[in-house]
């Protein structure tokens, strides 16, 4: 007789998770991730339900609060869960709209026109994911409350005290258990979020208070203009071509559409695109209306004018120096996952693209003069586009492989192999010269740069190939760049960066990063860009010498060793290495310390780091200003 596979699968082995269990069990498939993402992805869910009340007419504030205990809790003044009792369920609304997932109010027409939660899982799985979630609501000339332990009603809903007034008051407590990265929400992403809440909801106060710190802390959303003000915020310290942002907006009976432009004289490209409030990371086809009329309208400007007729002006080349926001209002918005980060709906293209095509022309037409400086903008950008087609294709006729086509001062290595083979991209010629003694010949290669490269971010694609230092490094590469970029043909498995461990080494670091995910973003995302760390103390004692990485690793060392004498010695930067030292802490293999450069998956993991890089390396000073301030435990002991 056969013997019984105990691997067998049967009904029996079919396991029905009931309620909110399965939001515990599964939590990133409803907010995406169990880190910070994931954690303040409850808030949005809190407070775009709020803001489905603004924008049905029946909320005109909200108030966010992050508590002492790392709970928050999100009020508004309007109307308030229902929580009489519901028809199929037979208990109190607002207990089945907390516990039940797709219970909601928004798949049917008569409560919410437009509004961003559409699948109804919002509020109830932060229910789910929450130590303890506790509600009043006040409606029906009373207040009342009800509170929930992981998901479950500890208490049935309970009438209090008479009231006049309308809303809903949630706070919420994140379980540790589910969010084991970090339970901590961070202000300015919050802030970040509030603000283009209110941008996109013209008239609508947000309020947000920080009760964490001493004193509290409390800031106020509120903006008149709406997008036109949100352009504007966008494009604080730049140089724009015309004062006024070009604004437009339509409301249909079943989709609203607000559009805000402006040219600035800087080359980025800010296109912000929302559904629903939503911000749509991966655009979708109202972004891809706007793009096509916003191409139509200037070329077709152009042509009538006569302007620059010999020039063909591409989609690429009109959307330089553009910074855009379009936002779209649906009943019935397609998005891609719960996350929604993508629009679907076709119908909304040809919408967005007849407004453009109806209002962007009027506009040029009035005034002319502004809209003859956009062409000319856009016809540098062509004439910047060709001439950098002309370096790429001459800089592609170079075999990779041939001498001839490498740079004078790469110290290159013997071995054509590339997947054995490193380069080591050193600060000066100081750190060159003992790095080439230092290195391994056969597969470590020596680029010298010279100080601090030119910032990729604030300059052209023409402009940044015409520098030496970077034309140095795209042929050492290899592997061309941009629409010609081909991994495969790297000349090396490791790109390193060898810079000093002070404030200067960082800064060239940075420089570096922004060049590669400028225009090589493929080496990253393959996993080739590293960094080296080299030690910034040597210690000498009756032990031997030992390596410290900075400060920190210093006063960790003197306190272990507290009862030795100790010699200690900074190194101003790798020129004061010997080759042994600077072959044993940075580039043995075996003893070295190097830190892969990475982005994470996904087209709005890339759009976020997009946005990083022109915060930190852009030209809008007030952003980077404001980025300092949050993220710098005390400017007054910056080492700068």
């Amino acid at each position: 007789m056969p013997k019984k596979d105990s691997n067998t699968y049967d009904s029996k082995d079919i396991k029905i998770l009931e309620g909110l269990e399965a939001v515990r069990k599964r939590p990133a498939m409803y907010i995406g991730s169990t880190g910070p993402t994931g954690l303040h992805h409850l808030i949005w869910e809190v407070v775009d339900n709020s803001v489905d009340e603004a924008m049905a007419g029946r909320c005109t504030a909200i108030e966010i609060q992050l508590e002492k205990n790392g709970s928050v809790t999100v009020s508004d003044n309007g109307s308030g869960i229902p929580v009489k009792p519901h028809l199929k369920t037979k208990v109190s609304a607002l207990t089945t709209v907390l516990t039940t997932l797709h219970a909601g109010g928004k798949f049917e027409s008569g409560a919410y026109t437009v509004s961003g939660g559409l699948h109804g899982v919002g509020i109830s799985v932060v229910n789910a994911l929450s130590v303890y979630v506790k509600v009043e609501v006040q409606r029906d000339e009373h207040i009342w409350n009800q509170n929930f332990d992981f998901g479950k009603p500890t208490s049935k809903i309970k009438k209090g005290k008479p009231s006049k007034k309308t809303g809903t008051k949630v706070n919420f407590l994140p379980d540790p258990k589910i969010f084991t990265e970090t339970q901590t929400f961070e202000y300015n992403i919050v802030s970040e979020r509030i603000r283009q809440t209110a941008f996109l909801n013209k008239g609508l106060k947000i309020v947000l208070k920080d009760n964490r710190v001493k004193p509290a802390t409390k800031e106020e959303f509120l903006y008149k203009g709406g997008l036109t003000d949100f352009v504007d915020y966008l494009n604080e310290g730049h140089e724009v071509l015309h004062n006024k942002v070009i604004s437009f907006s339509d409301k249909a009976k079943d989709s609203e559409i607000e559009v805000a432009l402006q040219w600035k004289a800087e080359d980025e490209i800010t296109i912000k695109s929302f559904a629903n409030n939503i911000h749509t990371l991966e655009g979708g086809t109202h972004e891809e209306g706007l793009r096509t009329a916003i191409t139509k309208a200037i070329n077709d400007f152009a042509k009538s004018r006569n302007l620059h007729s010999d020039i063909a002006l591409t989609g690429d080349d009109i959307r330089e120096g553009l910074t855009g926001v379009v936002s779209v209002r649906v009943q019935e918005p397609q998005f891609e996952g719960q996350t929604k980060t993508k629009l679907g709906n076709t119908e909304i293209k040809s919408k967005v693209q007849v407004l453009v095509n109806q209002e962007l022309p009027k506009w040029l037409s009035k005034n002319t003069k502004e809209g003859r400086a956009i062409v000319e903008r856009c016809a540098l950008a062509a004439k910047a586009r060709m001439s950098a087609k002309k370096a790429r294709e001459l800089t592609k006729r170079k075999s990779i492989l041939e001498t001839a086509g490498l740079p004078g001062k790469l110290a290159d290595c013997s071995s054509k192999d590339p997947s054995e083979s490193e380069l080591f991209i050193v600060e000066g010629d100081s750190a060159a010269g003992p790095a080439k003694q230092a290195r391994e010949s056969r597969t470590q290669a020596i680029l010298p740069i010279r100080g601090k490269i030119i910032n990729v971010q604030k300059v052209t694609e023409n402009r940044a190939l015409q520098n030496e230092e970077i034309s140095s490094l795209i042929k050492a590469i290899g592997t061309g760049i941009n629409t010609e970029y081909k991994g495969e043909e790297s000349r090396y498995d490791k790109i390193i960066f060898l810079t000093d461990a002070d404030v200067d080494g960082a800064h060239i670091r940075t420089l570096l990063l922004t060049f590669f995910f400028k225009f090589m973003p493929g080496l990253i995302k393959e996993g080739k860009v590293w960094i080296s760390e080299p030690p910034l103390y040597r210690a000498k004692s009756t032990g031997g010498v030992n390596y410290l990485k900075d400060d920190e690793a210093l006063e960790e060392f003197k306190k272990e060793n507290k009862n030795k004498k100790l010699i200690i010695s900074r190194f101003k930067g790798l020129g004061e290495m010997n080759a042994g030292e600077l072959w044993d802490t940075a580039m043995n293999p075996e003893s070295r310390t190097l830190i892969r450069v990475n982005i994470a998956d996904g087209k709005a993991a890339e759009a976020k780091a997009a946005d990083m890089f022109e915060i930190l390396m852009g030209t809008d000073v007030s952003r980077r200003k404001t980025f300092i301030e949050q993220n710098a435990k005390d400017v007054r002991f910056l080492d700068v």
